[in-house]
């Protein structure tokens, strides 16, 4: 249904609508750029469920659009439309047959050498990657066992996928795969579990991925770009490597931001948006999948092994309900709470407050050598902002 209405727009103001298909977001993305389209649109629920279906615009070359030029569709669409073209001027639908194709030689080029002895469970979320995802790891030589690949354009992100890994970990362990990697519904996130069972976050990822780049000579400027959420064991971890890690807000865009402004090569999300702006111009979860195969067959390691470079510290988040997030976050009696914990923690965690975009809540975040120590400082200094906000 969004698909027909979202070309019935675009050919209805006369431009052409190359359909693709069921794709990943980062199959757009790409594709956006090899047609020489003017721009792309992904209709997409990203990591939950059918109802919260969205569209999502790319633009020329496949890169996300700024804030200037989203006010401006924004605004053209409260305008409502104007004139518009009739007879031979509408646009065509034209059907892209070679869509899927082309996006799977280009995933291609992340795998350096062969996957053959390597058995991974792929969880598709029973979205975007159900078929191209198996395809792509299958061509690497890896033995694939889908589940979640059935989509009946309800069942996405049910029960599955990055954000429900209990499926998957239950089928490495039955399968005594080497590893699990689990997409979203549009397949811009790749979060794995080891032969164990046992979760490899974006966190780890990165550190895998960026120590690999880093040998081989192609981590820029030695340089990871990652968010605030990031957990501190990354941060050591790359220190301990001589990797420097530079922090944005969160969200992809911003660390999309920060790789094209300092031309760095690697960055993204504890969530599992991995970027590699020499890959594409978005996460691609596919991609990160491969590479981090790669990785496992490059140096014989288990994933196991290799995630274990980084250890992660327990870390608590606390949402608290307040009434004014900037008033509560700047209040005096919530700094010296914030004070005194950072005291305690001196270089071994680290406090996090960050005011919600979306709602009336300030997330209370910290990180600690030990997981009492965790709760204990992150209720204390929840418990001051409940009282100021």
């Amino acid at each position: 249904m969004l698909e027909a209405a979202v070309i019935a727009g675009l050919t209805s103001q006369g431009v052409d609508a190359l359909r693709v298909g069921v794709l990943p977001t980062p199959a757009v993305a790409y594709l956006t750029g090899a047609y020489d389209a003017h721009f792309g649109v992904m209709i997409s629920a990203s990591h939950n469920p059918m109802p919260d279906n969205g569209i999502k615009i790319f633009g020329p070359g496949g890169h996300k659009l700024d804030d200037a030029t989203e006010d401006r569709i924004e605004s053209l669409v409260a305008a409502g439309p104007g004139l518009r073209p009739v007879g031979s001027e509408i646009g065509r639908v034209i059907d892209a047959e070679d869509a899927a194709d082309r996006y799977l030689r280009h995933v291609s080029k992340a795998c350096t050498t062969r996957l053959d002895g390597l058995t991974v469970v792929v969880d598709c979320a029973h979205g975007a990657a159900s078929e191209v995802g198996p395809r792509a790891y299958r061509a690497a030589g890896a033995r694939v066992i889908e589940i979640n690949a059935d989509p009946n354009g309800l069942n996405i992100n049910g029960d599955c996928g990055s954000t429900h890994l209990e499926a998957i970990r239950a089928a490495v362990l039955a399968h005594g795969a080497d590893l699990g990697v689990a997409h979203d519904g549009d397949a811009d996130r790749c979060l794995a579990v080891d032969a164990n069972g046992d979760l490899v976050d974006g966190d780890a990822i990165m550190v895998v991925l960026a120590l690999a780049m880093q040998e081989a000579g192609e981590l820029a400027s030695d340089t990871l770009v990652t968010t605030v959420m990031s957990n501190l064991g990354l941060h050591l971890a790359m220190r301990e490597a001589g990797v420097n890690v530079r922090t944005t807000g969160v969200g992809d865009r911003y660390v999309l931001e920060e790789l094209c402004a300092g031309d760095y090569s690697l960055g993204g999300e504890q969530s599992g948006h991995i970027v590699m702006p020499g890959l594409g111009s978005t996460g691609d979860g596919i991609v990160t999948g491969l590479r981090l195969m790669t990785r496992m067959v490059a140096t014989g390691a288990s994933l196991a092994a290799l995630a274990s470079r980084m250890q992660t510290l327990p870390q608590v988040l606390i949402n608290v309900q307040v009434t004014d997030k900037a008033a509560a976050a700047a209040a005096p009696s919530v700094q010296a709470a914030v004070d005194r914990a950072e005291t305690e923690l001196g270089d071994t965690g680290r406090i996090l407050l960050r005011p919600s975009g979306t709602e009336p809540l300030i997330r209370v975040m910290v990180e600690a050598a030990d997981e009492e120590a965790a709760h204990r400082l992150a209720t204390s200094v929840a418990d001051a902002v409940s009282a100021a906000g």
